[in-house]
């Protein structure tokens, strides 16, 4: 007995008659997300990337955010982690989002403190 996949995406916004279709749409938004990545890496707005957030430049938040999110969906559709049921869903892109988080937190407090100890510290800047 043969289960049947969903074919909308975005919780309904978009219903597509075929898997073929349903298929085209996720490779178009994906396709989407990454061009924007590219133009902003392309571009890099003054605006974007003078501004800092917890240490880092805002193009860089926004390089991170639209990379998550990429792999959130492509979990979520081509892995079929719709049809799975929820706990097992949860358990799977929960843990590795809280560890991104974790890792993130981690690294900006570390390069914090390695950058300070070089400012200010008695080690020169050799490199």
């Amino acid at each position: 007995m043969a289960h049947e996949h969903k074919l909308e995406i975005f919780r309904g916004t978009f219903k597509f008659k075929s898997n073929v279709q349903k298929i085209w749409g996720v490779l178009i938004f994906l396709s989407i997300v990454t061009a924007v990545e590219v133009a902003l890496g392309i571009a890099k707005p003054q605006v974007l990337t003078h501004n800092f957030f917890l240490g880092m430049k805002l193009l860089n938040w926004i390089f991170i955010i639209l990379t998550l999110v990429k792999a959130y969906y492509i979990a979520w559709d081509f892995m079929h982690l719709r049809d799975e049921k929820k706990a097992l869903r949860r358990s799977i892109v929960w843990t590795p989002i809280f560890l991104i988080c974790y890792l993130i937190f981690i690294l900006l407090f570390e390069a914090d403190y390695i950058y300070n100890v070089y400012k200010d510290g008695f080690l020169a800047w050799n490199f």
